[in-house]
């Protein structure tokens, strides 16, 4: 598979067969193969994994389909695009042209999706994550703490073949607490992608030099700048 890195928790993921297109909302897509049909997904509704811009991808790439978290609101999909986008919530599973798409809970708003296609399977976390915060009373952050820790708990018999995890520095001392967990808890995972960083390239860094990250470091891609491309097996 080929891997682009776009901007911020946004990746095109391209199959011998197909195109994922995860959180776009801004930056450059690649060009697409019009032989191969494009998915694309959005987390949640929040400004930074969802926007209209996506309805005008059909424009150069007709061969289409919405994959869309059902926090995002009907009306923000045009009318002539209904007809091709699935609403998902949260613990649902359901095949949509030549994927197999499940959802999990997530922290914030919408959803995670895990998606198998051409025998690969993709994870892309959305805002999944352990969002504890250093300001936060310490019974919200272990209330979050263990809600994330069960979801994740759900996912670890999984096998993935790249994993979309989020990696925040502006949780200061807990940035790697949620990456942590999951790729200690999901052993079966080749390939990890951190994003939602807010271009502070130098967490992944940080993470891959702490003692904690020892037995799962060298699966950690090294994102250095927008358009990156990487080839996984």
């Amino acid at each position: 598979m080929k891997i682009t890195y776009i901007h911020h928790s946004s990746f095109l993921v391209e199959g011998s067969e197909f195109y994922l297109l995860f959180d776009y909302f801004q930056g450059k897509v690649p060009d697409l193969s019009e032989e191969k049909p494009l998915y694309v997904f959005a987390s949640h509704r929040h400004g930074d994994h969802f926007s209209r811009v996506i309805f005008e991808l059909e424009k150069v790439h007709p061969n289409i389909c919405y994959i869309l978290s059902s926090d995002i609101k009907t009306k923000q999909v045009p009318a002539e695009f209904l007809s091709k986008t699935t609403f998902l919530g949260k613990n649902m599973e359901e095949r949509i042209g030549d994927l197999v798409v499940e959802t999990f809970h997530s922290t914030d708003e919408g959803v995670a999706f895990l998606v198998t296609a051409g025998g690969k399977t993709i994870y892309h976390a959305g805002d999944l994550n352990d969002w504890t915060w250093t300001l936060e009373p310490d019974d919200w952050n272990e209330k979050m703490r263990r809600v994330y820790r069960k979801i994740v708990d759900g996912i670890k018999d999984k096998e993935i073949d790249a994993a979309f995890l989020p990696l925040d520095g502006r949780q200061e001392g807990e940035f790697y607490q949620g990456m942590d967990y999951f790729l200690r808890t999901v052993p079966d995972v080749k390939a990890v992608f951190p994003m939602h960083f807010w271009e502070d390239y130098s967490v992944i860094k940080r993470i891959k030099e702490m003692k904690e990250s020892e037995n799962y470091r060298s699966k950690i891609y090294d994102i250095a700048y927008e358009g990156q491309e990487f080839l996984i097996d």
